[in-house]
């Protein structure tokens, strides 16, 4: 079985900093997705098993980066904030070969972490 762990979410003012972290039982393909209310799951970073490739949602690049340590735990650094970015984040591992976008391609799930960004 995977185990996640999440921790980070806060609120911050627009234009601000937070840093997710996802403490993983295992060394996997991770991504972190996002839902606000009345939304969809919606993919936001990708990063493989080894760390070595990244993948971003247009809305989110050049502000948010998806990185990994030599143990288990996968970051979300999130920079210059906006009140489109509030959301619950959730990390999940993808199992299979590709780092895809599809929330149904990831087998298991954090608990969701809330990000709040007021204007």
């Amino acid at each position: 079985q995977v185990q996640l762990v999440e921790s980070g979410g806060g609120l911050v003012q627009a234009g601000g900093s937070l840093r997710l972290s996802c403490a993983a039982s295992g060394r996997y393909a991770m991504g972190w997705f996002r839902q606000a209310p009345g939304k969809e799951r919606e993919f936001v970073a990708g990063i493989n098993w080894t760390g070595d490739s990244t993948y971003y949602t247009n809305s989110v690049k050049g502000r948010f980066t998806i990185a990994r340590d030599n143990s288990n735990t996968v970051y979300l650094q999130m920079n210059s904030l906006k009140p489109e970015d509030t959301a619950v984040y959730y990390c999940a591992v993808q199992l299979g070969p590709r780092l895809g976008i599809r929330a149904s391609e990831y087998a298991y799930w954090g608990q969701g972490t809330q990000v709040t960004v007021s204007s």
